[in-house]
C-alpha cells in the first residue's frame, strides 16, 4: 500500500486506486499544499541533520519527500509495492539530480541487509499494512544500531479522522481499510521493536477546509506538543538494539 502522500494520508479519495496523478491533483490545491509542507516540515525536524547518511524511505509513493530528504547530500533509497509510484519517483530523481534510488518491495520482506540505514523514515503507511508487527520488525532489522527512525502516521482524534471514519462507514475502501493511532500507540509499537523514542509531536490541527489551513497553519509548530487533536503524528528515536 502507497500513502506517503497527503492524497493518501490527510484527505485522499473515497474509491478507486491512489496514484501519482491523485498526488499532483491533491498538491494542486491550496489545502493540500500547506497540509503536505506541514507533514514533510515535522518529519525533516526529526530526521534531523543526514548529510553524508544512508537514508530509506518505506512507503516512498512518488517520491517527493525521499528526494528532499536526499536533497542535503543523503544517500537515500526509496521502496514501494506500486510500480507506477516508482516510476514517478524515479523521473522526479532523475530531473532533479538526486542520489537516490527506488525498489519495488513490500515493507514486510524487505531485500535490504541488516543494519545498512543510518535512518529509516515511514510516513502514513503503517496505517494501511496488515501484518504491521512484521513490517516493524523489518524497519528496524534495516536500522544500524544508534540510526534514526522516524514514524509518522493519521491521528485518531482530529477532525479528519472522524470525517474519514464517516466515510467509512459509506463503503469508501481506502478509509475503511485504515487504523488511525495515538501517541501512545505508536510509542508502544517503536519500542517493543527496539527503539528509545525521544521525540513526538503533532501537526496538521485544523479540519479540511483550506480557510482553517490557511489561519492555522502558522500556529502548527507551536501547537506540536499536543498530539490530541492532530491529523497527522510523528515518533522519532533511536535503535538501541541488535534485534
Amino acid at each position: 500500500m502507497t500513502a506517503k502522500s497527503s492524497a493518501a494520508g490527510q484527505s485522499g479519495p473515497t474509491t478507486g486506486a491512489i496514484g501519482p496523478d491523485t498526488y499532483a491533483r491533491w498538491r494542486a490545491t491550496r489545502l493540500g499544499a500547506v497540509t503536505e509542507a506541514l507533514e514533510h516540515r515535522l518529519v525533516s525536524d526529526l530526521v534531523g541533520h543526514v548529510s553524508g547518511k544512508r537514508l530509506l524511505d518505506l512507503g516512498c509513493g512518488d517520491g517527493l519527500l525521499t528526494c528532499r530528504l536526499a536533497t542535503p547530500g543523503a544517500w537515500a533509497v526509496g521502496i514501494d509495492a506500486d510500480d507506477r509510484m516508482l516510476a514517478a519517483a524515479r523521473a522526479r530523481a532523475s530531473r532533479g539530480g538526486v542520489n537516490a534510488r527506488f525498489v519495488q518491495s513490500r515493507i514486510e520482506q524487505l531485500p535490504l541487509p541488516d543494519a545498512s540505514f543510518d535512518v529509516v523514515v515511514a510516513v502514513t503507511v503503517f496505517c494501511f499494512l496488515t501484518d504491521r508487527a512484521a513490517a516493524m520488525t523489518e524497519a528496524v532489522r534495516v536500522l544500524r544500531p544508534g540510526g534514526r527512525f522516524v514514524l509518522a502516521e493519521l491521528g485518531r482524534w482530529s477532525a479528519w479522522a472522524a470525517i474519514r471514519r464517516i466515510r467509512a462507514w459509506l463503503g469508501a475502501p481506502t478509509w475503511r481499510a485504515a487504523h488511525f493511532w495515538t501517541a501512545a500507540e505508536l510509542c508502544q509499537m517503536v519500542e517493543h521493536a527496539g527503539v528509545s523514542v525521544d521525540a513526538v509531536s503533532g501537526s496538521v490541527y485544523y479540519p479540511p477546509v483550506e480557510w482553517a489551513a490557511a489561519l492555522l497553519a502558522p500556529f502548527d509548530r507551536r501547537l506540536g506538543p499536543l498530539t490530541t487533536g492532530a491529523a497527522f503524528i510523528a515518533v522519532a528515536g533511536t535503535k538501541t538494539s541488535l534485534e
